[in-house]
């Protein structure tokens, strides 16, 4: 039943992180055609670390979509190893976030604005590490648990066809 109630409860996560990342990516991209254009908003010309800020960002859409993609093929197999497909890229989609938001930390400091918005991101970020509710959270009902699971009834399968 909770396998059930993880892959129920995965299809509108990915979803809602699919509509995310695609928000990112039109975000980012109108802003970079903005900024290479700078005739029209003249407020967009930011500091030195925009340009970076924007394919960073660009950069870590494109590997975010690409890594939900990846979670909703796992899903419609829902084995091991496209769940390992699945977990791979979304680590390295996880990681150039974690670099772009360090890149736009760097840019709200260059920009003498913003020190609420830093200390913001930065209580978020700590957030996400806590063993309540973050990343240092464990749970029974895990992936290797149910790869066990899973190992353990194709090996009973294969059992009785010897048996027959």
């Amino acid at each position: 039943m909770a396998a059930t109630w993880s892959r129920g409860l995965l299809r509108p996560l990915l979803w809602l992180n699919l509509m995310m990342f695609a928000a990112v990516l039109g975000l980012a991209g109108w802003c970079l055609d903005k900024y290479i254009d700078r005739g029209a908003h003249q407020r967009l010309t930011g500091n030195m670390s925009t340009v970076y800020l924007l394919v960073f960002t660009l950069i870590a859409g494109a590997v975010g979509v690409c890594s939900v993609l990846a979670g909703l093929v796992h899903l419609r197999a829902w084995r091991g190893d496209s769940l390992a497909a699945a977990i791979s890229s979304a680590l390295v989609s996880w990681a150039i976030t974690s670099l772009a938001c360090g890149v736009a930390c760097k840019h709200i400091q260059l920009g003498n604005r913003g020190k609420r918005l830093l200390s913001y991101l930065t209580l978020l970020h700590m957030g996400l590490m806590s063993s309540r509710c973050g990343v240092g959270y464990r749970s029974h009902c895990n992936a290797y648990g149910m790869m066990q699971q899973e190992m353990n009834r194709e090996t009973e399968a294969m059992r009785r066809a010897d048996a027959v």
